[in-house]
């Protein structure tokens, strides 16, 4: 059977990161690739009426302190090393979400994702500014101008948009999100869940 596997991410989403990093293995191990949509939290938190952790889990207690026992585990079960919290969180990502469209639209999405990600996680900026942004796409020696000005074209927004209420739509809540043949998975620690249903539709 034929297996279609979206990943629904923005930048903004630590544990989407983390995701990101899984991935590829899970990719090598069944032979089925993720297609990264580009997709906007802000939006989606709106549509939905959901709002960030660092909001839902203010005022009570353990939940936070227990969410990074999760992290650190899922660290070590991965073996991964480079993930830093971004010191600046929450980062405004529209800008960021906008340029992966266009990365897509033009084919060095992969690139793109690697390196924003490492400037979000690995090696923290703050990356809803415009001037740092272009100072990392420089590092990354990613197109600085053609992304920047990107950014800012009405067929770019459009898209982002698009790919933001179709992924309501069809049922996301949060990032990050899969959908395995159109079944819903949500969060890194579905990812098991993700590479499990993926192995039982090709097996049929």
């Amino acid at each position: 059977m034929a297996v279609s596997v979206e990943f629904h991410f923005d930048f903004g989403s630590p544990n989407a990161y983390l995701s990101h990093l899984v991935i590829p293995a899970i990719e090598a191990r069944t032979g089925v690739s993720f297609e990264y949509i580009p997709v906007l939290l802000g939006g989606i938190f709106k549509a939905t009426g959901n709002a960030s952790p660092a909001v839902t889990l203010q005022g009570i207690k353990n939940k936070g302190e227990y969410g990074n026992i999760e992290i650190r585990r899922f660290l070590t079960r991965h073996a991964i090393d480079n993930f830093e919290f971004n010191p600046h969180f929450p980062v405004n990502t529209l800008q960021l979400m906008r340029g992966a469209v266009y990365a897509k639209m033009v084919g060095f999405l992969d690139r793109y994702v690697d390196e924003v990600y490492r400037h979000m996680w690995a090696e923290p900026k703050k990356m809803d500014d415009n001037e740092v942004i272009e100072l990392a796409f420089a590092e990354s020696d990613l197109p600085v101008e053609e992304l920047m000005a990107a950014m800012q074209d009405t067929e770019v927004k459009q898209a982002l948009i698009a790919n933001t209420e179709r992924s309501v739509e069809i049922g996301s809540f949060g990032s990050p999100t899969f959908f395995v043949n159109g079944e819903i998975f949500f969060g890194k620690d579905k990812l098991r869940d993700v590479e499990e249903e993926i192995v039982a539709l090709l097996i049929h």
